[in-house]
């Protein structure tokens, strides 16, 4: 293992259930320690090609199962992209390949299990493609060691959140409204815990393109002409996902179309749907923050739901006695918090430390997470 310096930059890249792009963080670390604040150096989020994106969205929705061969050509499709946003990034940034120490990649989460007789997690992105096309060495499959050890492998940038946004002086929670909502609980004193809370933009982002043909909605304006639907948002939150303890994980394979198809009666107009999924992302968030910190001082949102301006408000209703506010006060931009805690999971990984939270994931103890393949 080697010891980072503090000039060495990282590069972080993942793709989340919202399918929706892939995010890369250049990122430097000021200092040696696990805490040191990262800067961003660059970052942008590249799209999907069109094709890619409708068959990514559709085995999220359980539109249909793939042959071993498919699978293969997947990954190797998702690894060019990959590769090729790390590369755009580096050459945008006017960063040469030797100045990048690794490069952390989350992969495309295709099925994640962490239950039963056989848990499991499946990410696709092959990490050799991107050490091969970008000439930087690569660490990734970063969730099935946690899951070896009994853990969900997720959510894992609950470790990052502690190590750059704990204080000593107020209870707080970071809240990513990604595809899938997730909190990391960072009380003034006390154990960090995290998990995923339910459904977020990937419902949404869902139901929109269904029944408008955008990929999600712009601002929350289509959920904005849609009344709360109280009775379906019951039979929502009944879900028996959402009575279960922390830890506890989630993905489309749970939350997608057909599930939210299932609960209407048949006389739902689609804009009282939208809102009624914007309500239940909020109620399902409060609802885990009563239960496990009810003292919350400080929500710290990041993700792409940062952007709807209708779910900020929502969270602010169900939380009246919380700061609902931006990573973007704390010096994070929210669009890459995620990206960047993959570039600093990399270089814990390099460092020989565990990059998981037992008391997050439920797994046996902490690990070093990730494999490295060489430039």
């Amino acid at each position: 293992m080697t010891d980072p310096t503090h000039n060495d930059l990282f590069l972080g890249l993942i793709s989340g259930t919202s399918v929706d792009g892939i995010d890369a963080a250049l990122v430097r670390f000021q200092g040696t320690a696990a805490q040191a604040r990262p800067e961003l150096i660059a970052g942008h989020t590249y799209g999907w090609t069109p094709d890619l994106r409708q068959q990514l969205v559709a085995l999220g929705q359980h539109a249909h199962t793939l042959s071993l061969d498919d699978v293969g050509a997947l990954d190797t499709r998702i690894g060019q992209a990959f590769a090729e946003a790390a590369s755009s990034l580096m050459d945008a940034a006017g960063i040469a390949r030797k100045c990048v120490l690794a490069i952390g990649s989350h992969g495309q989460t295709l099925r994640h299990h962490p239950h039963g007789n056989a848990p499991f997690t499946l990410q696709l992105g092959d990490a050799n493609i991107i050490a091969e096309h970008c000439g930087v060495q690569v660490v990734a499959d970063f969730r099935r060691r946690d899951v070896a050890a009994g853990g969900h492998g997720a959510p894992l940038v609950p470790a990052f959140h502690a190590a750059i946004l704990h204080t000593p002086s107020e209870d707080r929670a970071i809240l990513n409204l990604g595809g899938i909502a997730n909190v990391t609980l960072l009380p003034a004193q006390g154990a960090v815990r995290g998990f995923d809370t339910g459904p977020a933009n990937g419902l949404m982002d869902a139901w929109c393109l269904h029944h408008t043909g955008q990929p999600y909605d712009v601002g929350g304006a289509f959920a904005a002409q849609g009344h709360v639907d109280t009775e379906l948002l019951a039979r929502l939150l009944a879900e028996p996902w959402f009575a279960m303890p922390p830890p506890k994980s989630t993905g489309r394979d749970q939350f997608h179309l057909g599930w939210v198809q299932a609960a209407l009666r048949g006389a739902e107009a689609p804009a009282d749907v939208q809102a009624t999924l914007l309500a239940l992302t909020a109620r399902s968030v409060a609802d885990a923050l009563q239960h496990s910190q009810p003292n919350t001082q400080r929500v710290i949102v990041c993700g792409g739901g940062v952007h709807n301006p209708q779910l900020l408000q929502a969270l602010r209703e169900v939380l009246p006695n919380s700061i609902i506010e931006s990573s973007a006060a704390h010096g994070l931009d929210p669009d890459f918090v995620e990206a960047m805690a993959f570039a600093w999971l990399a270089r814990e990984h390099l460092a020989g430390r565990p990059g998981n939270l037992p008391a997050v994931t439920g797994a046996r103890g902490l690990r070093v997470l990730g494999a490295r393949y060489p430039a």
